[in-house]
């Protein structure tokens, strides 16, 4: 069970509030953050329309910004069962009506909130959780909605409420209208809106120019979205002039679509704008209901930014009540020498336009490039357990994968059928001699539906062979047809592996998944994701230095990414030929075992690229991948980022810097280490002819005795980084 350390309740409590208040004679309430230097103004206009606002020590941030939705008439069950079908006319279906003015206030609830709340892995062992609250009861003819605020001492989250209708409890979204009207035209670090990939590199502008860098709005060629706006993504990070950091993300994101923006670029203002089911429609709900929480993040630094925990404070305490089998893990795995070209993950070149099951590999040729061959398996078993990790990751075991892409997808994968080259009994047997599990790969080649109906059998595979951990992937189109992979649909699927996987004692690692809202707080074996241009990107022609120091303000807010870091080898075109050069040095990547946050990390580099540095690799070796206390020293998002961490199981601290294309010196206090203790500070840094482009591999490494208030210079090459490891003595 998560522990509860302490809880304070002032005012009203949340399930049961001791006051109602009615609204007053303006129509107007003012919520307060706990520290009194964010507020919030909640008032309902003239016209019914209910609006918010939001300051930092009295300077408006977000101006007074509309609430609401545009809904598709009234459905009855039978209704709603008909249409997903497509089976009910025109002419028969309802029109839309607005829910977003016309609104008379019923009352009123306040109510405070205080907790610190111990996490099963994280950033830190406690989180506090303090926040003042307001829910306004609204109601609009025979609709009632609430809309609950809740504002933190480091941004605010709202959300909708519907109390349960019997007489009409069936909801279809055409659009929900919640408004950013932001009161300047703040700097801007973005990627384009898309309802299927994060996998982009961040452009930096103003708001105002998001729509000439980017002129389509959003995927997906909807005809009622004019061109002359910019559709982007979240978590969307800005910084005002004054040098306040705004983050509008969205929380708990659970039965519903996933949310992108759309910019005004003229105005400087954003309206959320959710992804369409294969209809068109943007979400269908039954009462009770809730959306998501709608939030805005605001600090007066960019450390103070990447400590906020709002979005995991947002979201619902441990659904599980027992988390002693959920752990942090450090791996390696039979990967990356697929993705860079150098192994394949089919065991045959030959054609494969049969169904499953139909096709006899024992009579196959094989390629002899199969990576996930019983070998090559043990060589990084072997080589995982000699240099202590937990786990190694092995793609390309099952069948199905020659010509995946292309075939029927809801029949070329059964998740349970090994490749003749891969013993998965022996091998599972091995490894558990060696220390060492199996993290087990299910691709579902976009097919929900096909994964849904193997799921079960899938992970009792896994239980019977003692896996724990499985790395699921959604590369491609999803099936059906007209579905896109952040559409409400696949959010519910998503949750539904968790869930079960829960029911098996597996912790689920999902790539090509939608973009983490903190649903890891509720289910903590929902251990990793990618949903973003990870290290994969690098052996498909690079990724620009700055990528992660970007990534940390954005994708990670919401949870830990899968980012596999740990390339030494960054010629790979020198290694396999795939035209590609790694946009990193040796020491920019040891710096993000501590600035790239996930308790499931992976050197993702071959057994023989670690090899030839073993000095440098003894850092990956040594690094945590579960803490007990974080500090953000220096950031600025996009450019350079260094964080120091403190084992959660040891009194040994990890430093981590790295930095854009620019060369960085920095002076580093010490001041996080423990008073009156000394440490051995081992140094892995960046040489001084070091580059990412012209030197990538050349690192120094040196050690002395340090204290708190010693200092730490460092500098970072181009494209570099740096990493230390502080032993307490």
């Amino acid at each position: 069970m998560i522990r509860l350390i302490t809880t304070v309740l002032a005012g009203a409590l949340l399930l049961a509030p001791t006051s109602t208040a009615s609204a007053t004679a303006d129509n107007s309430w003012k919520l307060n953050s706990p520290d009194g230097t964010l507020s919030t103004n909640i008032s309902l206009s003239d016209k019914g329309e209910l609006c918010y606002d939001l300051s930092i020590d009295g300077k408006q941030i977000v101006t007074p910004s509309k609430l609401g939705f545009e809904m598709r008439g009234v459905l009855k069950a039978q209704q709603l069962e008909y249409e997903s079908d497509g089976s009910i006319d025109k002419k028969d279906r309802q029109p839309h009506y607005s829910l977003h003015d016309g609104f008379t206030v019923l009352g009123t609830e306040s109510s405070s909130f205080d907790e610190t709340w111990e996490p099963v892995w994280g950033e830190e062992s406690q989180i506090r959780n303090h926040y003042n609250e307001t829910l306004v009861h609204l109601q609009k003819g025979s609709r009632l909605i609430d809309v609950r605020f809740r504002l933190f001492d480091d941004g605010l989250g709202l959300r909708y409420e519907f109390p349960e209708c019997n007489d009409a409890p069936y909801l279809c979204i055409v659009e929900e209208l919640t408004e950013f009207n932001l009161a300047g035209d703040y700097t801007a670090w973005w990627i384009p809106g898309d309802f299927d990939t994060q996998e982009y590199q961040f452009t930096k502008s103003r708001l105002s120019e998001i729509s000439s860098v980017y002129p389509q709005a959003l995927r997906g060629n909807d005809s009622q979205t004019p061109f002359s706006t910019g559709g982007v993504q979240t978590s969307l990070q800005m910084k005002t002039d004054e040098g306040i950091y705004v983050n509008i993300h969205e929380a708990a994101l659970v039965d519903y679509p996933c949310m992108h923006l759309l910019v005004d670029c003229e105005k400087h203002t954003m309206r959320s704008y959710l992804t369409p089911d294969a209809q068109g429609y943007k979400g269908r709900i039954q009462t009770p209901a809730k959306t998501p929480w709608r939030t805005v993040q605001l600090a007066r630094s960019a450390q103070e930014q990447l400590a906020s925990r709002l979005i995991l404070n947002l979201n619902e305490p441990c659904a599980l009540e027992d988390v002693s089998w959920i752990h942090p893990v450090k791996y390696m795995g039979v990967w990356w020498e697929m993705i860079a070209g150098a192994g394949s993950w089919s065991y045959t070149d030959e054609y494969r336009s049969v169904k499953l099951g139909q096709t006899d590999y024992a009579a196959s040729k094989p390629n002899g490039r199969h990576s996930a061959n019983n070998d090559n398996v043990r060589k990084y078993i072997d080589f995982a357990a000699e240099h202590g990790f937990d786990a190694i990751l092995v793609e390309g075991w099952n069948i199905g994968w020659e010509d995946w892409a292309n075939c029927n997808k809801d029949y070329v994968f059964d998740f349970l059928t090994p490749y003749p080259d891969f013993d998965i009994a022996a091998l599972n047997e091995y490894a558990h001699s060696k220390g060492i599990r199996l993290i087990m790969h299910h691709e579902t080649s976009s097919s929900p539906r096909n994964y849904e109906r193997h799921l079960e059998q899938a992970y009792s595979l896994m239980n019977q062979y003692g896996y724990d951990a499985v790395k699921s992937g959604y590369v491609g189109d999803i099936l059906p047809e007209g579905t896109y992979h952040y559409s409400q649909y696949m959010i519910n699927h998503y949750l539904y592996c968790v869930t079960e996987a829960a029911k098996h004692h597996i912790m689920v690692n999902a790539h090509e998944a939608v973009r983490p809202t903190g649903l890891c707080r509720t289910y903590p074996n929902l251990i990793a994701n990618e949903s973003a241009m990870g290290t994969e990107y690098q052996a498909f022609g690079g990724i620009k230095p700055g990528h992660t120091a970007m990534l940390p303000f954005s994708r990670l807010n919401g949870g830990p990414m899968d980012y596999t870091p740990g390339i030494f080898e960054t010629d790979l075109n020198a290694w396999c030929g795939n035209g590609s050069t790694v946009g990193t040095t040796i020491a920019g990547q040891l710096a993000l075992y501590v600035t790239m946050y996930s308790p499931l990390q992976m050197a993702c580099d071959t057994p023989e690229h670690y090899a030839e540095h073993m000095d440098a690799f003894q850092f990956i070796k040594d690094v945590p991948v579960d803490w007990s206390e974080s500090r953000y020293l220096e950031a600025e998002p996009q450019d350079y980022l260094i964080i120091a961490r403190k084992d959660k199981n040891s009194d040994n601290w990890y430093l981590g810097g790295v930095t854009d294309e620019q060369v960085r010196e920095f002076k580093i206090p010490c001041n996080f280490l423990e008073k009156g203790r000394k440490y051995v500070a081992t140094i892995y840094k960046d040489a001084p002819d070091a580059d990412y482009l012209t030197n990538p591999k050349a690192y120094r490494i040196e050690r002395k005795t340090v204290k708190a208030g010693s200092t730490i210079k460092v500098k970072m090459a181009a494209g570099g980084g740096f990493a230390v490891s502080f032993e307490a003595q």
